[in-house]
């Protein structure tokens, strides 16, 4: 009986200490978790930021072809025909005679 209790006591305070290194364990754990966490995030973000670029770039062409189509508006309405044609047309306008032209010098 006398070994029985020496072994007991032996044995209660062994097992009761944890394993050596168990705090390096944890924080190699809790690191890990918390670099998984990250490159979730991180994940997350870029997919976020290029559905905004997609969104950006789809826009920026929109864009680009309503430009295009002003411009041409632009130079259709701008030319020099039609603007004498409504000069004459509208507002009843013509051009001057040659008598009437006068050249100036500086």
């Amino acid at each position: 009986m006398a070994a029985t209790r020496r072994q007991a006591s032996r044995a209660a305070p062994v097992a009761a200490t944890p394993p050596r290194g168990w705090r390096v364990a944890l924080a190699l754990l809790v690191i890990a978790l918390g670099s998984s966490f990250s490159v979730v995030h991180a994940t997350h973000e870029c997919r976020q930021l290029y559905a905004r670029l997609q969104d950006l770039e789809a826009t920026r062409w929109y864009l680009d072809e309503e430009y295009s189509r002003l411009l041409l508006e632009q130079s259709t309405w701008a030319s020099p025909y039609r603007v004498e044609q409504v000069a004459e047309r509208d507002m009843a306008m013509a051009p001057p005679a040659l008598e009437r032209l006068r050249v100036l010098e500086r």
